[in-house]
């Protein structure tokens, strides 16, 4: 995957600002620009990817509560919206490898989230696909994800979906967080909050409605020094894939005064070897592994 790098902001998307957050993250944007850049080398975040994803069934109440027990700096979820505009933590595009959606809903033309409602989607399982102790685990919205983590130690890297059905999920995610001031002025206070995408348009977007939120972007290929450069003129975070991270890498989005943090990373050689390089953050299926002695 190559960027698409964004060099002015998109006015179509730059319209309306919740008024009373706005000042409110205003006030703590220059606070946080001074923690965004890579300050002394220590322990890098834990992010558990979609929860304690290894140990419990992907971006379920399971998955996220494992993780705040087992003290990760981070939740990584995924944001998709249903059909009547509910945001729900759910990663693929069709739902039908982690839910039994085709025996609830047989015939459907598509499943995608996006195809139904929230009282549909209610009703799925979502647990028994990963170990029959989990069966009845329903989905949950993003919503019951703040509440299981607001007033934790651990705060919440929030992806936006690239499934490509989805015009104007960036700024969505957007607007709703305004509608937490609350949350909003405990999670930046505390640096608990962050938001990704693999698409720079959305990524852009939701920075321009939301600028005190630290943004980053996702890829799965090495970055260019061309890019790199540009989307340090407005981006927080490079979070590429660990398979083509190295000291370079890492030296130079620090150069630039950004934070890497770094995916999947599960196995014990792989995680030592992204800790030695300096990385930020480590995005991983297992927090225990980085967080028990």
């Amino acid at each position: 995957m190559r960027f698409t790098v964004l060099t002015e902001p998109d006015g179509r998307r730059s319209a309306r600002r919740a008024g009373a957050v706005v000042a409110v993250l205003s006030g703590l944007a220059l606070a946080l620009t001074t923690t965004t850049a890579h300050a002394a080398p220590g322990d890098p975040d834990v992010i558990a990817h979609r929860g304690s994803s290894g140990m419990a069934p992907e971006n379920t109440a399971a998955a996220i509560d494992l993780a705040v027990r087992q003290h990760a700096d981070f939740v990584e979820i995924d944001v998709q919206q249903t059909k009547d505009g509910k945001l729900v933590n759910f990663h693929d595009c069709t739902m039908e490898r982690t839910t039994n959606i085709e025996d609830l809903y047989p015939g459907r033309p598509r499943y995608r989230v996006s195809d139904f409602t929230w009282k549909e989607l209610q009703r799925l399982d979502a647990g028994t696909w990963f170990h029959k102790k989990y069966a009845g685990e329903p989905l949950i919205t993003l919503d019951d994800v703040i509440h299981r983590i607001d007033r934790t130690r651990t705060g919440l890297l929030a992806e936006i979906s690239p499934c490509s059905h989805y015009t104007d999920i960036a700024t969505d995610l957007a607007d709703h967080l305004t509608t937490k001031p609350a949350y909003l002025n405990r999670a930046l206070t505390r640096h608990q909050l962050a938001v990704q995408s693999f698409q720079p348009d959305d990524a852009h977007a939701f920075h321009t409605r939301l600028p005190a939120i630290p943004i980053g972007i996702l890829d799965a290929d090495r970055p260019t020094d061309t890019e790199l450069q540009q989307l340090s003129t407005w981006a927080d975070q490079i979070n590429p894939q660990h398979t083509v991270t190295d000291q370079t890498l890492v030296d130079r989005i620090h150069q630039l005064g950004m934070n890497i943090n770094v995916w999947t990373v599960d196995e014990p050689g792989a995680i030592r070897t992204m800790t030695n390089l300096g990385v930020d953050g480590i995005i991983t299926d297992y927090p225990q592994t980085l967080t028990q002695p």
